[in-house]
């Protein structure tokens, strides 16, 4: 018993990086991808936060394409559930980090930043609903403003999934370097 208790300590952060991973795809197809059909069209976008980039023409024709209660769906997906999947999927990818890369804890600024940016970018998405539902012409400086965010959430997601990557590739290195050495 001493020596399961030992192991799993040494091992805590593989299998708390594993349990989140699995907590990650539950919650993706069981909570995220059926919660989102309610604001789901047929042709484009169903979500701001899924493209690289967006402008006010793109805003304007993803809202006007829904109905009021889809866009009601929409603000409550971004403010709840999206916020949640953010959480889990930060979890996930700093406890991957953590494991690849024991002594360099500063690596994992980068996930935290993605979750905040995505964050900030669900609350201008929220704005931009807002200016939408109060009929008013919509800000192309929010809209900038958001798309610049979203922007930079895809970035820092891409060196997160980097420095995943390279954790992974440097522990094949030492795996296959001990094995010639065996």
């Amino acid at each position: 018993m001493n020596r399961t208790m030992t192991h799993f300590k040494n091992n805590r952060t593989l299998y708390l990086a594993i349990g989140f991973t699995l907590v990650f795809f539950l919650y993706l197809t069981y909570i995220l991808v059926p919660l989102s059909g309610c604001f789901k069209v047929d042709a484009g976008a169903n979500s701001l936060g899924v493209s690289f980039s967006y402008t006010v023409k793109m805003v304007q024709s993803f809202f006007e394409s829904r109905t009021l209660e889809q866009l009601v769906c929409y603000r409550e997906f971004l403010q709840i559930w999206d916020a949640i999947f953010a959480v889990i999927y930060t979890l996930m990818c700093a406890f991957w980090i953590a494991y690849f890369f024991h002594n360099k804890r500063l690596l994992l600024i980068v996930p935290m930043l993605g979750m905040v940016a995505d964050w900030a970018e669900n609350g201008l998405e929220l704005l931009m609903l807002e200016v939408y539902l109060n009929v008013s012409p919509m800000s192309e400086s929010l809209v900038a403003l958001g798309s610049g965010v979203n922007s930079f959430k895809w970035v820092l997601s891409s060196m997160t999934y980097l420095i995943i990557l390279m954790g992974i590739i440097i522990k094949i290195k030492k795996t296959l370097t001990k094995t010639k050495l065996a």
